[in-house]
């Protein structure tokens, strides 16, 4: 296929600029002032570069939060994409809404967020990451979000959970959000002993991936109360092949909780895009919203 056909290489479509509405509450309005502030004050003291263009001052500049509020402004379904979530006969497994694609500004947000989880991109992937959750939550009652957890070797090389961390900004900006956090998913003993092994999940494929993380994931006894009976959404950062969502579905089945579906800030192209097939386009170039025809639609 032609290059200049390729939707990553093609410039975003001209729309009229729109007001962004503030904050209601006067204590928010002042904490995201102070927020403000304090990246600038903070930015002349410590010079920064942007992650994704590399221009000095902000972490992340104007022109590339803009970028990443555009790649995360239409979440979409984006189970097809994931085999792990798909039977043989095609039918979901799980039914998940990514945010945006793990491509271009957002990837590489996301990707230095994971690393050092600045307070600039926390505030706009956890934004991104809240439209996910709306899209996904929609039309569903009393529903509970059931963040994955870290493994425990990446939680002490970074000091921080990237789930917890954009989950937990995204309460603070949506106090009046009656959608409880129920942080009962921890990672087993078997998991434990398999992080002893080299290497880890990036470069593996379905199967091996299946097979790392099988058993991975449990609800302790004391926290099966929590979420018995409860919708959950489980929310993660990057959805590849979907196994850990699979786990992490397993064993909130197992505890007794009726899992409505998932929410991730990305998704990883499928693997026949890279041959110029559209980003948001599924395994057979169908979209995956196409759900009983349905979309979801920018809120």
């Amino acid at each position: 296929m032609n290059a200049a056909a390729d939707p990553d290489h093609m410039p975003p479509p001209l729309v009229s600029a729109k007001h962004r509405g503030g904050h209601q509450r006067t204590w928010l309005k002042a904490t995201g002032f102070l927020a403000a502030a304090g990246s600038e004050l903070l930015a002349l003291v410590v010079p920064a570069d942007c992650v994704c263009c590399g221009a000095e001052d902000l972490a992340l500049c104007v022109a590339c939060e803009r970028q990443v509020r555009f790649l995360t402004k239409h979440p979409f379904r984006a189970e097809e994409q994931a085999p792990a979530l798909m039977n043989v006969d095609a039918g979901i497994i799980l039914p998940v809404v990514a945010a945006g694609v793990y491509r271009e500004e957002l990837a590489k947000a996301l990707l230095t967020f994971k690393s050092h989880g600045q307070h600039q991109l926390t505030s706009v992937l956890a934004k991104g990451l809240g439209r996910g959750i709306a899209a996904a939550a929609d039309g569903i009652d009393e529903v509970c979000l059931v963040p994955v957890p870290s493994s425990t070797s990446a939680f002490v090389k970074r000091g921080f959970s990237p789930v917890h961390l954009l989950l937990a900004a995204w309460r603070r900006a949506n106090a009046a959000a009656d959608v409880p956090v129920l942080d009962v998913l921890r990672k087993s003993r078997r998991r434990a002993a398999m992080e002893q092994l080299p290497g880890g999940q990036k470069g593996l494929g379905r199967g091996a991936r299946a097979r790392r993380v099988r058993g991975s994931m449990t609800v302790p006894g004391h926290r099966r109360l929590r979420v018995a009976g409860r919708r959950c959404i489980i929310v993660d950062d990057v959805l590849t092949t979907g196994a850990t969502l699979a786990e992490a579905a397993r064993a909130l089945h197992s505890s007794g909780a009726v899992v409505s579906g998932a929410v991730v800030l990305a998704a990883t192209r499928p693997p026949d895009s890279a041959g110029g097939e559209a980003a948001s386009a599924g395994p057979r170039g169908k979209p995956p919203v196409q759900e009983k025809n349905k979309r979801i639609k920018d809120e």
